[in-house]
C-alpha cells in the first residue's frame, strides 16, 4: 500500500510524456505520478525509485524525489510561509506549501516565525500540521537526573506547567512549581532534568541544584537591593506569592539567598526591609 507522508521505494511501471507511474510491486494497480521534470535519468520500466507521496493542488496523489523537512509523525520547527483564511501555509521544503488549520494553532502564528509542529493525516486523506505535539513526542530520550538540556515550549498549562519538546523531539515538563517568570509558548528554554518517569518522559527545572542556584540568588537579591537604592522593601516573611512575583524565587529559595547574604554580612534585615550593609 503506497502511504501517503513518508519516503517509500516503489517500481515503475509505466513510462508517459509527462512522467512515469510507480507503483508497490506486489499492487501494480495501485499507481501514483512522479512529474517528468524529477524522473532519474535513465529510468525504465522496472526501476526503482524513492519517492515521497503527498497530494497536489488537485488533491490527487502525486510522487517527488526531494525529501521535505517533516514527515508523518515527526516533530520539527517549520516556518509560516504565509496566513490564510483556514489557517496558515507552512514550508516544508516542497512545491505546495502544508496547511495547518486554525484548530491546530496553540496561539496565534505570524508570518515569517518557525513554529514547533507535527505532520499527521487528517480525516480527509490530507497532510496538515498541528501545533498540538504531545502525542507525537518520544520518551526514549538518552538523558538522566541533573543532565542540561534545550528545548522549545509548546503548551502552557495553568494546572500542570510547561510542557517542553526537549531537543524538539522528547516530552518534558516544567512543573508549575519549578516555573518562574514570562515563559512563553515557542520560547527555547535551557533547563535541567529533574527526574526520569517510569514511562520516559522527563521533568524538567529552569534553575539549578538548590546549593549552586543559591550562589545566582544572592547575587541577584544583591543586584536588586543595589537597583533600590540599597533596600529591598519586603523580608522573608512576606507572602510567597510577593516573594515569587517579585524575585522568581520559591520562599525557601529567597530564604537560602538571604541566609548567604546574612552569613556574608552584606545585608540586615529590618521589620519590613531588607538593607545593605
Amino acid at each position: 500500500m503506497i502511504k501517503i507522508g513518508e519516503k517509500q521505494e516503489l517500481t515503475v511501471v509505466k513510462k508517459v510524456d509527462f512522467g512515469v507511474y510507480l507503483a508497490e510491486e506486489n499492487t501494480p494497480e495501485d499507481k501514483v505520478l512522479l512529474p517528468v521534470k524529477q524522473v532519474p535519468a535513465n529510468t525504465s520500466v522496472g526501476s526503482k525509485i524513492e519517492v515521497f507521496i503527498y497530494k497536489d493542488s488537485s488533491d490527487r496523489l502525486i510522487a517527488t524525489t526531494k525529501t521535505p523537512k517533516i514527515m508523518v509523525g515527526d516533530v520539527r520547527m517549520l516556518k509560516v510561509k504565509e496566513l490564510c483564511k483556514i489557517g496558515a501555509f507552512m514550508d516544508w521544503g516542497l512545491e505546495k506549501d502544508v496547511l495547518m488549520p486554525f484548530r491546530e494553532q496553540t496561539r496565534k502564528v505570524k508570518a515569517g516565525e518557525e513554529v514547533l509542529c507535527a505532520l499527521y493525516v487528517d480525516k480527509s486523506g490530507r497532510l496538515a500540521v498541528t501545533m498540538n505535539v504531545y502525542p507525537y513526542l518520544r520518551s526514549d530520550s538518552p538523558y538522566s537526573k541533573d543532565d542540561k538540556v534545550m528545548g522549545t515550549v509548546y503548551e502552557l498549562s495553568d494546572n500542570f506547567g510547561a510542557f517542553v519538546a526537549v531537543d524538539d523531539i522528547y516530552s518534558g515538563l516544567i512543573p508549575k512549581k519549578e516555573l518562574y517568570g514570562d515563559v512563553k509558548i515557542g520560547d527555547v528554554v535551557n533547563a535541567r532534568i529533574t527526574s526520569v518517569k517510569d514511562d520516559g518522559r522527563l521533568d524538567l527545572s529552569l534553575r539549578e541544584k538548590a546549593y549552586l542556584q543559591m550562589d545566582a540568588d544572592a547575587q541577584k537579591l544583591m543586584d536588586m537591593i543595589h537597583q533600590n537604592g540599597g533596600k529591598l522593601p519586603f523580608t522573608d516573611k512576606a507572602d510567597p506569592a510577593l516573594i515569587r512575583e517579585r524575585t522568581q524565587m520559591s520562599k525557601n529559595e529567597f530564604k537560602r539567598a538571604v541566609g548567604r547574604l546574612l552569613k556574608e554580612k552584606k545585608i540586615v534585615i529590618n521589620e519590613d526591609s531588607i538593607d545593605e550593609l
